[in-house]
C-alpha cells in the first residue's frame, strides 16, 4: 500500500532535518507556491496568507538571543512602516526552539507584500486585508464535494484536474456500494449505502468519522444563523450540483453525508434493528493510488455498534432542528431516524467495534459510549424538547463532570463536549443555573486553551503532549471552543484565540509550513490519499486548495516517519510524503473543523 518516495521527497526529507523545506513540483490542479524548488524555512515564521487589518498579528521568531530583537515591518516598496522590540519566550516546550514574539497588532492598513524583518532575517510575505479568509471559507467547505461518494465529480464544479467518475455505484470494477453484504457472521443481507463522503485517504465510509463531521457543518451553518452572518453559506455560495435549490449550500452538503449515515441504519425487522452498521470499506487495503471507480475490491458492512448508533441519532436529531426551515418533510425523517436510533443504543448499551477491525479500514473502536449517550440526548433534547431526553441529559455523569472539555479537544471517540457547545448555544428548557453552568464550562475551556497558548512561542492551543495522530483536528477543535466562547461573551480575546491559531496553521509553526494545501508560501501537497496522488502518478491531481494535513504525530506511526523523524521534537515530527499516512492524510474530520473555522474568521464585525 506504501510506495517509495522519489527524488522531491528525499529532497524534502533532508532539507526538514537540516533547517530547511523543499516543496514538490507544481502539480496538476494546484497553482505553485512562490519557490517550488527548494524554499528555505525562515526564522522569523508568520501566518503566510496573512492577517485581518482588526486582528492579532503575531510573529514568532527562532532565536537564542536572550534580550529582546528589533522586528520591522516593512511594506511592499520595502518602506518601513512600523518597528518595535520582540518578547523574548525561551525554549517553546513542544518544538525545542528557542523563541521570541514580535507583536504588531496595532498596525492596521491594509495591503499585500508585507514582510517582517528581524535579525537582519525576513519572513515570507504576507498580506493584510479584511477578506483574507474568505476564499478558505469556500474552499475547506468544498473538500467535502470532492470526497464524494457516488456521484461524480463533474469538471464543470471542480475543473478537469480533479473531476472523475462516480466511485462505488456497483459499475465494474466496483463491487459496492449499492448492495453491500455484511462480513461473515455478521448478517445475511444486503444493503444499498451510496452516496457519503469517502472518510480520507482510502475509501472507506465510517459513521462515527461521519457523525461528528457532519455535525460540525451543520454547527457551523446553525451559528452563523444565530450571528445574522448565514447568508455566506447560503444557497448558490458553493460549487456543488445542488446550488439554487433554495436550501443552504452546507446544508446541502451535509445532506449528502447524512443520507449515507441513514441508509446505515439496520432495517425494521432485522436483528438488531434501528441500529446502525459501523463501517462499509474493501475487505482488504487497496493500493496507492487507486482511483474511486477503479477499486475493485469487495465491500463489507460491519457489525453494528452502539457508538455509531448514537452518531446516527445525534447527527439525525440535529438535522431535525437546523433543516425544519428548509425542508420540514426531510426534518422529520431524520427526527424519525433519530428516535429509532436512541431506542435501539438504549436496548443495545454495550455493543462496541473492535480494535482488531482493522483490515481493508481503520478500526475506530470506542469502547467508552456515554460521552455518545449525552450527545445524543442533548441533540434529541434540543429537537423535541421532551422530558425523556431531558432526564437522559440531566442524569448523565457528563452533564455536570470537569472532563467534558479537555486540553487536548474533543474528537470522534470523545464527544460529551458537542452535547455541551449544543446545550450552551440552543434556547431549550432547562433550569437557568444549568445553562449558566453549562456555558460556564465552555468559556472556562476557552479560558484554559488561550492559557496553553499564552505559554508557548507559537501559540497553539493544545499541550506538548497532545501531538497525535491528526493533531491538527484537535488543534482545530479547540479553536471551536474559543469561538463558541466568543459568541456566548462578546469578549474579544477568544476570537484572537482563533485567529490566532489559523496563524499556526498557515505557517507559524516549528516547520515554517501551511498545513492548508494552497494557503501559503509553503504548503503541504503531498497528503495521503488514493486519488490526490500526483507525488506518485504525475497524471494525478496534488489535494485541492483548502486540504488540511493531519499535522505532528509524535508517535511516528508509519514507516516514513519513522525512517525520517526519528527524535524529533513533538511539534515538528511531520513530513509532507504521500506515504506518512500518520502525519500527512486528510480526513473529513480534520477538514469540518477548519471549514467551521473559515467561516467563523471571514466574518466582518
Amino acid at each position: 500500500m506504501h510506495r517509495g518516495r522519489n527524488l522531491t521527497t528525499i529532497l524534502l526529507v533532508t532539507n526538514l532535518l537540516s533547517g530547511g523545506l523543499a516543496v514538490a513540483p507544481t502539480a496538476t490542479g494546484l497553482e505553485a507556491a512562490t519557490d517550488t524548488a527548494a524554499a528555505a524555512t525562515s526564522p522569523v515564521r508568520v501566518n503566510q496568507a496573512g492577517y485581518l487589518p482588526d486582528g492579532p498579528k503575531r510573529a514568532t521568531v527562532v532565536s537564542s538571543a536572550t534580550q529582546p530583537l528589533t522586528w520591522r515591518l516593512r511594506d511592499a516598496s520595502g518602506a518601513t512602516v512600523a518597528t518595535g522590540p520582540t518578547v523574548v519566550r525561551g525554549t517553546d516546550a513542544a518544538s525545542k526552539d528557542a523563541t521570541h514574539v514580535a507583536d504588531f497588532s496595532s498596525y492596521r492598513q491594509a495591503g499585500s507584500g508585507y514582510a517582517l524583518i528581524v535579525d537582519g532575517q525576513s519572513s515570507t510575505p504576507f498580506d493584510i486585508r479584511a477578506d483574507l479568509y474568505d476564499g478558505l471559507r469556500s474552499d475547506a467547505m468544498a473538500f467535502f464535494h470532492h470526497q464524494r461518494s457516488g456521484t461524480p465529480i463533474e469538471a464543470s464544479l471542480v475543473g478537469s484536474a480533479y473531476a472523475r467518475p462516480a466511485g462505488h455505484l456497483g459499475v465494474a470494477p466496483n463491487k459496492g456500494d449499492t448492495a453491500v453484504p455484511c462480513q461473515a457472521g455478521v448478517c445475511d443481507y444486503s444493503l444499498d449505502v451510496r452516496g457519503g463522503w469517502y472518510d480520507a485517504g482510502d475509501q472507506g465510509k465510517y459513521v462515527v468519522n461521519g457523525g461528528i463531521s457532519t455535525w460540525l457543518l451543520v454547527d457551523s451553518f446553525a451559528r452563523a444563523k444565530r450571528a445574522g452572518t448565514d447568508a455566506a453559506l447560503g444557497d448558490s455560495t458553493l460549487r456543488i450540483p445542488e446550488r439554487g435549490n433554495g436550501v443552504p449550500d452546507v446544508l446541502d452538503e451535509a445532506r449528502w453525508e447524512l443520507d449515507f449515515l441513514m441508509r446505515m441504519q439496520v432495517p425494521q425487522g432485522r436483528p438488531y434493528d434501528g441500529m446502525a452498521f459501523h463501517k462499509v470499506h474493501d475487505a482488504a487495503w487497496t493500493a496507492l493510488p487507486t482511483r474511486p471507480e477503479q477499486d475493485a475490491q469487495r465491500r463489507e458492512l460491519h457489525r453494528p455498534s452502539t457508538a455509531a448508533t448514537l452518531n446516527l441519532a445525534a447527527t439525525a436529531a440535529q438535522c431535525a432542528r437546523v433543516f425544519r426551515p428548509y425542508d420540514a418533510s426531510y426534518a422529520n425523517r431524520c427526527l424519525a431516524a433519530a428516535r429509532r436510533a436512541w431506542t435501539a443504543a438504549k436496548a443495545n448499551p454495550a455493543l462496541y467495534a473492535p480494535d482488531s477491525d482493522s483490515t481493508g479500514g481503520g478500526a475506530y473502536s470506542d469502547a467508552q459510549v456515554t460521552d455518545e449517550f449525552y450527545w445524543a440526548a442533548a441533540e434529541l433534547y434540543a429537537a423535541t424538547g421532551e422530558s425523556v431526553y431531558r432526564h437522559a441529559v440531566t442524569s448523565s455523569s457528563w452533564h455536570t463532570s470537569a472532563g467534558a472539555f479537555t486540553p487536548s479537544g474533543f474528537a470522534w471517540p470523545e464527544t460529551a463536549a458537542l452535547g455541551r457547545l449544543t446545550l450552551a448555544t440552543v434556547p431549550n428548557g432547562l433550569p437557568a443555573a444549568d445553562i449558566a453552568r453549562v456555558r460556564a464550562s465552555v468559556t472556562a475551556a476557552a479560558d484554559g486553551y488561550l492559557s496553553t497558548m499564552a505559554g508557548q512561542g507559537y501559540a497553539v492551543p493544545i499541550p506538548a503532549s497532545a501531538y497525535v495522530w491528526g493533531s491538527n483536528s484537535q488543534v482545530t477543535n479547540n479553536a471551536v471552543v474559543m469561538a463558541v466562547a466568543h459568541e456566548l461573551t462578546g469578549e474579544q480575546r477568544y476570537r484572537a484565540g482563533v485567529l490566532e491559531t489559523m496563524d499556526y496553521l498557515l505557517g507559524r509553526n516549528a516547520l515554517d509550513v501551511s498545513y492548508i494545501t494552497g494557503y501559503g508560501d509553503t504548503y503541504a501537497r503531498n497528503q495521503h490519499h488514493r486519488f490526490w496522488a500526483h507525488q506518485l502518478d504525475p497524471s494525478l491531481p496534488n489535494p485541492p486548495a483548502g486540504s488540511l494535513a493531519g499535522g505532528p504525530n509524535s508517535a511516528l506511526q508509519d514507516p516514513v516517519a519513522q525512517e525520517h523523524l526519528t527524535g524529533c521534537a513533538p511539534a515538528a515530527c511531520f513530513i509532507d510524503d504521500i506515504g506518512s499516512y500518520s502525519t500527512n492524510e486528510v480526513a473529513i474530520n480534520w477538514n469540518a473543523p477548519l471549514a467551521w473555522l473559515a467561516a467563523y474568521a471571514a466574518e466582518r464585525d
